[in-house]
C-alpha cells in the first residue's frame, strides 16, 4: 500500500490556518488532483475535554485517522489538514497510520496576529472588548511564542503583509512537489512515517457499547440554520452534565470528486460518522448532535444505520423563500455562522440569488415529503427561540 501524502497547516488562532488550506485544497481540485480535505478542529467538538486528554488533541488525531482511511478509499490522493496542535508535541503522528505527514507552520508578528484575531473574533460576532475578550488574545499570543520556541514543523511560513494567494504560493513552493506522487510504504514524509497503529474502522468492535445515548439531528435546506441552532444544543446537552459531541455532516466530507456511486458523499460520510461518533463515545460522549442535509427518507436511513444501537432524533428546519433568500446573502457577505469551506462566501449576488431559490425549493419538496417526520419554523426566529423549540418538541436536555 502506498502512503497518502498529508499536508498539515498549523499555527496560532487567526494565522490563516483554514483559509490558506482550504485555498491549497481547491487549487489542487482544479488542478484535477483527488483531494481532500479537513479542519481538524470539526473532529474534536467534545465536551467536556476527556481527563486524560485535555485539549482534545489524541481524540482529534484519532478521528482524522478515520477520516483519511475513508477519504482514501473513496479515491483521495491527498489530503490537506488546518488545525491547532500541541506546541510542546506538535501533531499526534503516532495516532495516524499509512500517511506521510508534511507539517507546515504559518506565523505573523505579534501586532498583526493580535489584529487578525481580533478582527476574525469580530465578524463571528464576539466582542473584542472586555476582560474576556483581552484574555483569548493573550493566550493566543503566548500559545503563537510557544510555537516560535518549538521545532516539530518541516517548514515555518511567514504570512505577515501578504494576501492568501501569496501565502498559498509561499507554502507551496517550500514543500516543494507536493503531494507529488503517493509515497512508498515505509517511506513517510520528512516529519511523519507510517505507524503500526491504525485508527478504528467502520464495523469495529465498540470499547463502548452505545446503551444509554442518543442522537438529535437538525435537517434542512441551505440556509435553515442547521449549524447555528445545532450547536447551542450540543452546548445545552453539556451544560445538563452529558458528555457531548457535534458532528457537521458537511464539514467531514470535503472530497473532490466525488466517489463515484456517491455523489452527494452520504455513504463516506456515513461511515466517517460511525467512527468519530464509537471515538466520542470512547471518550465519554452520551449525547450526539448531527446537522446536516437529506432530501429524501433513503439518505436519512444511511445515516441512521451507521448509528445502529443509538436512537436518532430528527428535526427539519424550516424557512421561507424570504428569510432563506436574506440568510443566504448574508452568508455571502461572510456574516452569520462562519464554517471552513462556506460555498457561498463572497460570491456574487446573481449566484447567491440562484441558491436561494434552489433552497425554497428543495424546502418545500421537503415539506411536502414530511422529510424527517417533525419540523421547526424558523422565519423571523432568534438562534435561541428556535433551539427552544427544538428542545421542548425532541425531549433535549436544556429545553425551556
Amino acid at each position: 500500500m502506498r502512503l497518502l501524502p498529508v499536508l498539515w497547516l498549523c499555527g496560532p488562532p487567526g494565522v490563516g490556518k483554514t483559509t490558506v488550506g482550504w485555498e491549497i485544497h481547491s487549487r489542487l481540485v482544479d488542478e484535477g488532483v483527488p483531494a481532500g480535505y479537513v479542519d481538524v478542529d470539526q473532529l474534536g467538538i467534545c465536551h467536556p475535554d476527556p481527563a486524560a486528554d485535555p485539549g482534545r488533541h489524541a481524540l482529534k488525531a484519532a478521528n482524522l485517522g478515520a477520516v483519511m482511511t475513508h477519504f482514501r478509499a473513496a479515491g483521495a490522493r491527498c489530503v490537506v489538514v488546518s488545525g491547532v496542535v500541541e506546541a510542546d508535541h506538535g501533531v499526534r503522528a503516532d495516532r495516524l497510520s499509512g500517511v506521510a505527514l508534511t507539517v507546515c507552520r504559518l506565523r505573523a508578528d505579534r501586532r498583526e496576529l493580535r489584529e487578525r484575531f481580533v478582527g476574525r473574533e469580530a465578524a463571528n460576532g464576539a466582542s473584542e472588548a472586555g476582560s474576556s475578550g483581552d484574555e483569548a488574545v493573550a493566550a493566543v499570543l503566548r500559545y503563537a511564542d510557544e510555537l516560535d520556541a518549538s521545532g516539530f514543523a518541516d517548514v515555518c511560513v511567514e504570512t505577515g503583509g501578504l494576501s492568501v494567494g501569496e501565502v498559498v504560493g509561499r507554502v507551496r513552493e517550500r514543500v516543494g512537489g507536493w503531494p507529488g506522487a503517493a509515497a512508498p510504504e515505509q517511506a513517510g514524509g520528512a516529519y511523519g512515517t507510517a505507524t503500526t497503529e491504525r485508527p478504528p474502522a467502520t464495523g469495529a468492535q465498540d470499547t463502548v457499547p452505545p446503551g444509554g445515548t442518543r442522537a438529535l439531528w437538525l435537517c434542512g435546506a441551505t440556509g435553515t440554520g442547521k449549524s447555528a441552532v445545532g450547536f447551542p444544543l450540543h452546548l445545552r446537552a453539556a451544560r445538563a452534565g452529558f458528555g457531548s459531541a457535534f458532528i457537521d455532516l458537511d464539514q467531514v466530507g470535503f472530497l473532490s470528486p466525488a466517489p463515484s456511486g456517491d455523489p452527494d458523499h452520504h455513504r463516506t460520510k456515513a461511515r466517517v460518522l460511525a467512527d468519530l461518533w464509537r471515538n466520542y463515545r470512547t471518550a465519554g460522549a452520551r449525547r450526539l448532535t448531527i446537522v446536516g442535509p437529506a432530501t429524501d427518507e433513503a439518505t436519512l436511513r444511511t445515516y441512521t444505520r451507521a448509528l445502529a444501537g443509538t436512537p436518532v432524533t430528527v428535526r427539519r428546519l424550516h424557512a421561507g423563500r424570504e428569510e432563506l433568500t436574506r440568510r443566504i446573502l448574508r452568508r455571502g457577505q461572510g456574516l452569520g455562522w462562519a464554517q471552513p469551506g462556506d460555498p457561498l462566501r463572497g460570491r456574487p449576488t446573481a449566484e447567491l440569488l440562484r441558491v436561494a431559490g434552489q433552497a425554497a425549493a428543495v424546502a418545500g419538496e421537503s415539506a411536502r415529503a414530511g422529510i424527517g417526520g417533525s419540523h421547526v419554523d424558523t422565519d423571523g426566529a432568534t438562534v435561541a427561540e428556535v433551539a427552544d423549540a427544538v428542545a421542548a418538541t425532541a425531549d433535549w436536555p436544556g429545553r425551556p
